[in-house]
């Protein structure tokens, strides 16, 4: 076989990165077994604190009263004996584990609560059933076949541990403090539950005080409201924690990496939430979000709840009723929804923000603003709110409808991106110009990243890619910039660009150059302590283990690269993302068995994967191992019938084994797929020459030289 495993150059390319999501799910078996009392352990001692939300009460007792009651005041709390006795005494029988302790805390509020059971090494872990007050009962939050023990995602697994998927949303004041050393806890906070100090920031000393000097505002960013929305971002958007040190007013960027609609397992290609991707991305990626629509241009921040009905279109039309205060398109919600006055398709929440439940029942509005669109669904797969209400009607008649009521409105920006992105989520030919088309006229700042990321999903950015990058760089937005430094990263001759980004205001920017240029790094050099800082941060996670080991590998310390790999392996074993990047980690080191059995089970795990089935293939070849070769190479074309290169290769491999017929069989496989690519029928000549087809061999010859005039090995076949 020709065709080899190359290590990367990087390994720290982002497509091999671990995909270590911010759905944190929820808990594993039983916990009244032994009908013991759970004792806190020292680690959650809460840190001494003069500033909690019942000191704010005697001089806001208004806003304190409105707090109160809300999931934000009771996102966490200690069980209440004589509140929670009957819910805990409902508890399945068979979701207890003999021996497992009694929960103390309780995890969430409404619509479902879930309790919170102690482990070792000062963890908690939110058990996967889960108490619905409404209904009084409990639920699988996994669905009824659950999660299997010894998944990363499994209630008693790290993806579901309190300490570091769920805390620091749910609590005030909270520091997770892992010891990667020992591989334990011991987290504090100052609060259970988000109370003022963790969206408001600690007041001065004197604050309240009579003798203080008056304040303009209760905080130094009070009125400021795109930083008071950035306050709601951390804990109301799916992403990564770049820092442990998030205060309020503080820019988001500088803290947290965005998750956007990249991955179709994430979001639909129109934006529309798929997975559980809380809010934040959606107002980025809106148009209504673009305009300056802010979360408290909605809701109360001390309540929750809108400012006004959404039910009867009050909410809506504070904007969208003359005079409007942002220009926002007057529009009269009958004329408009074709719905009677009164009935729920007459409501704008009803068809723009369509609901979603998360963890079997958690309903939630998406964020995005979108217009319904059935066509997207006959295409795409892609949801609409028309036949979420209407089921009892066809994906035609909602086209039909909607053309009808709406004509070329529909043929919008929105139809474009989405038929992009899926265009290129799918590896689509001409995915990549669509795509560059777009980011051309863009208004939307997260829309441009999403599509550049995309834009650069091969191994080797083309030159127009190059381009656009370059040209985000530039970028006002952090968002953009950090697509664009992503993309140069893994393009070695533009690097030299990024290194004046290296003082960029936004750590998420500083970040992406300091991992793309990590090798050049300094010990004890700024850009270092920042970068050693973010990996010291998700140790305790299979995802930062992974990562610390790229960065070990791009060093060259390939033994301590492997030694994370196999630790994140053993935290997460079935991801496929891990096992691939320690197949590149063993093949650096000339351990070509052990690289073809790391790819191969990463391919077993990723059963449509039919490139990383070839990987393994090529790995199993190179250590000489064609049996085991030939069968992977097999299974990439089952899974993927028309993998061209799959075929060659499997093509080859059978004429090393002298195995003739079935050798051209796979060639004509190849070249019937790609009629293109001269390599092909020039090997097929090969494989014919020697089984004595001299015809069929000049034939063969003959169009590879039709297709490259310039191939070496076709025109001195036809010479001779």
């Amino acid at each position: 076989m020709t065709a080899k495993i190359t290590p990367p150059k990087r390994f720290a390319r982002a497509g091999w990165a671990l995909a270590a999501s911010a759905a944190y799910a929820v808990g594993v078996a039983g916990f009244a077994g032994c009908g013991q009392r759970f004792v806190a352990p020292a680690s959650a001692v809460a840190p001494a604190a003069a500033q909690t939300s019942a000191s704010c009460r005697r001089c806001h007792e208004k806003e304190f009263a409105a707090w109160t009651p809300t999931d934000h005041a009771l996102a966490n709390r200690p069980v209440d004996p004589t509140r929670d006795a009957a819910a805990l005494a409902a508890f399945p029988p068979t979701g207890r584990m003999a021996g497992q302790a009694a929960p103390d805390l309780i995890l969430g509020h409404r619509p479902l609560w879930q309790p919170l059971v102690p482990a070792a090494g000062g963890r908690w872990q939110p058990h996967e059933l889960a108490y619905d007050p409404a209904k009084q009962d409990w639920f699988n939050v996994f669905g009824p076949e659950g999660r299997q023990a010894g998944e990363w995602g499994h209630w008693t697994g790290r993806g579901m541990n309190w300490n570091s998927m769920c805390a620091h949303c749910h609590m005030t004041g909270y520091q997770k403090n892992y010891d990667a050393t020992t591989d334990t806890y011991r987290s504090t906070w100052i609060e259970h539950g988000v109370g003022c100090l963790q969206c408001h920031g600690p007041m001065p000393a004197n604050h309240g005080a009579k003798d203080a000097p008056k304040e303009k505002s209760p905080g130094p960013f009070h009125g400021d409201r795109a930083r008071m929305q950035q306050t709601c971002a951390p804990c109301h958007a799916r992403n990564e924690l770049l820092t442990a040190s998030f205060s309020p007013g503080d820019n988001y960027h500088d803290h947290f990496r965005l998750t956007l609609p990249t991955e179709r397992t994430v979001f639909y290609p129109d934006g529309q939430m798929r997975d559980e991707d809380f809010n934040w991305t959606s107002v980025l990626l809106s148009r209504m979000g673009h305009a300056g629509v802010t979360c408290l241009d909605c809701h109360d921040p001390h309540s929750t709840k809108t400012i006004l009905p959404a039910s009867d279109n009050l909410l809506c039309l504070r904007c969208h009723a003359a005079p409007s205060p942002l220009k926002a398109p007057v529009i009269d919600p009958t004329a408009h929804s074709h719905h009677a006055a009164g009935s729920t398709g007459n409501q704008c929440v009803t068809c723009h923000m369509p609901v979603t439940n998360y963890m079997q029942r958690a309903p939630r509005h998406d964020h995005g603003w979108l217009k319904p669109d059935p066509r997207l669904t006959q295409e795409l797969g892609i949801p609409n709110a028309c036949n979420r209400c209407h089921t009892d009607q066809s994906v035609a008649w909602a086209i039909e409808k909607s053309e009808a009521w709406y004509g070329a409105k529909l043929d919008s920006r929105q139809r474009a991106r989405a038929r992009a992105v899926a265009a290129a989520q799918a590896g689509a030919p001409g995915a990549e110009v669509a795509l560059l088309a777009l980011i051309k006229d863009e208004e939307i700042p997260a829309w441009r990243a999403t599509l550049l990321t995309l834009a650069a999903a091969s191994a080797e950015p083309s030159p127009a890619v190059i381009v656009a990058a370059v040209a985000g760089l530039a970028a006002k937005d952090a968002l953009e910039r950090s697509a664009a430094v992503r993309v140069l990263g893994s393009h070695a001759p533009s690097r030299d660009r990024l290194r004046p980004l290296l003082r960029d205001p936004v750590r998420l920017v500083r970040l992406d150059v300091e991992w793309a240029l990590s090798t050049e790094l300094g010990a004890g050099t700024p850009e270092r302590k920042e970068l050693d800082a973010y990996f010291a941060l998700t140790l305790d996670q299979p995802g930062g283990r992974l990562r610390l080991g790229q960065d070990l590998a791009n060093g060259g310390q390939l033994a301590a690269a492997e030694t994370e790999m196999r630790r994140a392996i053993e935290w997460d074993p079935y991801s496929p993302g891990i096992r691939d990047t320690l197949g590149f980690v063993l093949n650096a080191q000339g351990k070509a068995g052990e690289a073809a059995a790391a790819f191969f089970r990463g391919a077993q795990l990723a059963p449509e994967d039919a490139p990383a089935m070839m990987r393994a293939a090529l790995a199993y070849a190179a250590a000489g191992r064609p049996t085991e070769a030939e069968t992977a190479l097999r299974l990439a074309v089952e899974r993927d019938p028309r993998f061209d290169r799959a075929w060659y290769n499997l093509g080859l491999l059978l004429a090393q084994a002298d195995r003739l017929t079935d050798a051209a069989a796979a060639l004509k496989k190849a070249e019937e797929i790609a009629a293109g690519t001269a390599d092909y029928p020039y090997a097929l000549a090969t494989v014919l020459l020697r089984s004595g087809d001299r015809a069929g061999a000049t034939a063969a010859a003959r169009r590879a030289v039709a297709i490259d005039p310039a191939h070496r090995g076709a025109t001195e076949m036809l010479r001779r």
